[in-house]
């Protein structure tokens, strides 16, 4: 056997050895660059404040700069699709919700993106429940009371949002469809116009996001009838849920989380999702989610895209069966 051979044999080994190695160390290389979480709404919401949150542990937990990138515009549309198109690589993620991701493919006929073939959930870090509020000077005292009324004064009760299709107007049609009951909806631009109105005596009620909610009830500048989620809230002990009032079998609450565009790399997804299951169950991360009215999370992967997937068809069922349009 010639010395020619046992060299070449030597080199095909060397190189199959490197071969089998190259996906190992891609996986230790990343991430070698900052990545991007986009947020598709403005700084200062409920999306904002998770994505920096997040954004700054998994930065510390990964070793590189998490940087966060505003992309409002038509809703949230803009940036979840920006997400959707991006490099599958790794270094662009999405900050995902109920709305963005479940609520959508409702409202909207020729969605640019598919919540479920369009992304891979990294995680969902924490959930937050709705508090249906009312106007302080409403004569009407509970959630029953204000259906009883609704039914038989068709309407005369209105109903504030942030707009069409956004969560606060989908969740309180959802409510009045099921419960039989005719509010008339007033949209907004936003959230702070309606509150203006509700404290103002000019709307009579009003959902938002709780830890927005708390603010508002705890001064005394409107009272809350009931909750969203399954049970009720730490922060409204007294309020009882949607379901316990027993006027609809309705349960929300808006989960956010990250999620990397679909074909991003096994190895990748595997190493932020472990990252992220890190942060998530860290005792500081769970005392501030807590603390701002947030029921922790800690789902990766497929207990995530099991939740997702689930509030998907549940939610683009309703919003179609309700006929609610995007403004």
């Amino acid at each position: 056997m010639g010395t020619n051979y046992l060299l070449s044999r030597r080199a095909a080994l060397a190189f199959a050895a490197m071969a089998a190695l190259a996906p190992q160390a891609q996986a230790q290389a990343y991430p070698s660059k900052p990545v991007r979480i986009i947020v598709p709404q403005p700084p200062g919401g409920g999306f904002d404040t998770v994505a920096r949150l997040l954004a700054d542990r998994m930065g510390k937990q990964m070793n590189q700069s998490f940087i966060v990138e505003n992309k409002p515009g038509s809703g949230t549309l803009i940036g979840t699709d920006a997400a959707a198109k991006a490099a599958p690589d790794g270094y662009t993620l999405l900050l995902g919700s109920v709305s963005n991701l479940a609520i959508n493919p409702g409202l909207y006929a020729n969605l640019p993106y598919d919540s479920l073939r369009d992304f891979e959930p990294i995680g969902l870090a924490v959930s937050y429940s709705y508090t249906l509020m009312a106007r302080k000077d409403l004569p009407l005292k509970s959630l029953k009371e204000v259906i009883a009324y609704a039914k038989a004064n068709p309407g005369k009760l209105n109903y504030a949002s942030a707009g069409n299709g956004s969560g606060q107007h989908v969740l309180a049609a959802a409510l009045w469809h099921l419960a039989g009951a005719d509010i008339a909806h007033v949209p907004y631009r936003g959230a702070q116009p309606a509150y203006q109105d509700l404290l103002g005596g000019r709307v009579d009620l009003f959902f938002d996001l709780s830890p927005t909610a708390r603010v508002q009830v705890d001064a005394g500048n409107a009272r809350a009838l009931a909750v969203s989620g399954p049970a009720r809230n730490p922060m409204h002990p007294d309020v009882p849920s949607v379901s316990e009032t027993g006027v609809a079998a309705l349960e929300l609450e808006s989960w956010f989380g990250l999620f990397a565009p679909a074909r991003t790399p096994r190895d990748i997804l595997e190493r932020l999702r472990a990252d992220f299951a890190r942060v998530a169950a860290s005792a500081e991360l769970q005392e501030t989610f807590t603390k701002g009215g947030g029921k922790p999370l800690n789902l990766s992967g497929e207990a995530a895209r099991t939740v997702v997937k689930r509030d998907v068809e549940r939610w683009t069922g309703l919003v179609r069966t309700l006929g609610i349009k995007p403004e």
